[in-house]
């Protein structure tokens, strides 16, 4: 944990406001229930820059949107999810806003 929290401050040290997204989406393996998606969504939303956090099992997608003017570099979700046993394979940014990263998943469900 404290290591964790360690990452946090190195990254919030590290914000870039010129690389600014709305929204970040990180396909992650290791989910596998829905306990893992509330301490992934709990994990993230303690992040001062998380306005809001989707986690889907079915696509290992977890998508974060950002508050206005804030960013937490690549290098700090990562850590944040490697740290709490995940395994992040990518990470995407996009102006795309959350509501419609939830409708394409819902979408996408059988």
């Amino acid at each position: 944990m404290k290591r964790f929290h360690i990452a946090l401050a190195v990254a919030l040290l590290t914000v870039s406001a010129t690389s600014t997204a709305a929204t970040i989406e990180m396909i992650v393996n290791g989910l596998v229930c829905a306990f893992c998606a509330q301490g992934i969504e709990k994990k993230l939303k303690k992040f001062p820059a998380t306005a809001e956090v989707v986690v889907n099992l079915d696509h290992r997608l977890v998508a974060v949107s950002l508050k206005d003017g804030e960013d937490i570099p690549d290098a700090g979700w990562r850590q944040a999810l490697t740290d709490a046993g995940y395994t992040v394979k990518s990470i995407s940014r996009s102006e795309t806003p959350i509501a419609d990263v939830r409708e394409r998943l819902k979408q996408a469900q059988p």
